[in-house]
C-alpha cells in the first residue's frame, strides 16, 4: 500500500467512527442529513463546520 491509500483509509476509518457515535447519539437520520450537507459544502466550497470564535447556533 502506498503512503497515500494508508492515509485515506486512516480518515475513512475516522469518518466510520464519527458516524457511529453520530447515529448512536442522534439517529441514522440526522447523521445522513450531516454527511450530506457537508458534501455539498465541500463540493461548493464552502467551509464545513464552525470555524474557533463563530457563532454558535441557538
Amino acid at each position: 500500500m502506498t503512503d497515500e491509500t494508508l492515509s485515506k483509509d486512516r480518515f475513512f476509518e475516522r469518518l466510520g467512527q464519527l458516524s457511529e457515535e453520530m447515529i448512536a447519539a442522534h439517529g441514522k437520520d440526522f447523521t445522513m442529513g450531516t454527511l450530506v450537507l457537508a458534501a455539498r459544502f465541500i463540493a461548493e466550497g464552502k467551509p464545513v463546520g464552525r470555524r474557533p470564535g463563530s457563532e454558535t447556533m441557538q
